[in-house]
């Protein structure tokens, strides 16, 4: 059984495998107890979303990781991959933006780091082209709100 940060590791080559685009790590361990990881990418097509969550799937498995659920398969406009400690959400641009899971979790988008080498980065870790690793504010909860943004 893989430790988070491998885990998160194969998920991002999973997902680079299949040309997922702003693949985002947020860490989760100061917000729940639920999960730890929140790996959050995003897809051309209903059918590229698809692809990109049965790669993710099938890579954990051949590495003996257990996906625990896959839903939104259905759509293709959003998909989460459940595997324990780690959360996948797979989604068009349009939903991604409309959502904003990153900012629904309090944490800084756009942040871009050499990860996962670890799931907390500093602006200076900063690096083109790779996955963004966004730290999650210390003693900080999820702000709150409705579906109107406020």
């Amino acid at each position: 059984m893989l430790n988070v940060k491998d885990k998160t590791a194969a998920v991002v080559a999973a997902l680079e495998d299949i040309k997922a685009m702003d693949i985002q790590i947020i860490d989760t361990r100061n917000f729940n107890s639920l999960f730890e990881a929140m790996v959050i990418a995003s897809a051309q097509s209903t059918r590229q979303t698809k692809a990109l969550a049965d790669q993710v799937e099938k890579k954990l498995k051949e590495i003996g990781e257990d996906v625990i659920g896959v839903e939104g398969g259905d759509s293709g406009e959003w998909v989460l991959v459940d595997l324990g400690d780690v959360v996948v959400h797979i989604m068009q641009p349009a939903v991604r933006a409309y959502y904003n899971l990153e900012e629904l979790w309090g944490v800084q988008p756009k942040l871009r780091a050499h990860a996962p080498d670890t799931l907390l980065a500093k602006p200076a870790d900063c690096g083109r082209g790779r996955p963004a690793v966004v730290p999650a504010p210390e003693g900080s909860a999820p702000p709150r709100r409705d579906r109107t943004g406020k």
